[in-house]
């Protein structure tokens, strides 16, 4: 994997870090959906100054759209959950088990997209799973 995919990485660990914690502070003080609803506008925000600053053109192509609008629907889903959460629960366990959105995206990966399973992927994903269950509690 390249350092520039694994700077990237780190960022978006920390982003979404620092997120976790306002969006459950955001939480305590607002409705969840409210609380949602602003975060979801400022990061648009965000992506379309970046897509600005790109300054490459933009092509659309009718099947990535299609995706890109089936993966905003799983991503609406998964925030009304998320948000609705943090304000019934401790943030801590709630961050930890939906962090596991990536056992998800596994498990379709090999399952349907064809994509192979090592030994060191299935401990990954087992240890993951255990992190959870022992966070949890």
């Amino acid at each position: 994997m390249s350092q520039h995919a694994i700077t990237l990485a780190v960022i978006a660990m920390f982003g979404w870090g620092l997120w976790t914690v306002l969006a459950n502070e955001a939480t305590q003080t607002i409705d969840p959906e409210l609380a949602m609803i602003l975060s979801y506008a400022a990061s648009v925000v965000i992506a379309l100054g970046y897509v600005a600053v790109q300054n490459e053109p933009v092509v659309l192509e009718r099947t990535g759209v299609t995706y890109a609008l089936g993966a905003g629907i799983f991503a609406g889903i998964g925030a009304v959950a998320f948000y609705s959460g943090l304000s019934a629960g401790r943030v801590g366990v709630v961050a930890t088990i939906s962090a596991l959105y990536f056992v998800v995206a596994a498990l379709i990966g090999i399952l349907v997209l064809g994509e192979s399973l090592t030994l060191q992927n299935a401990l990954g994903i087992a240890f993951a799973v255990l992190a959870v269950v022992l966070l949890a509690q």
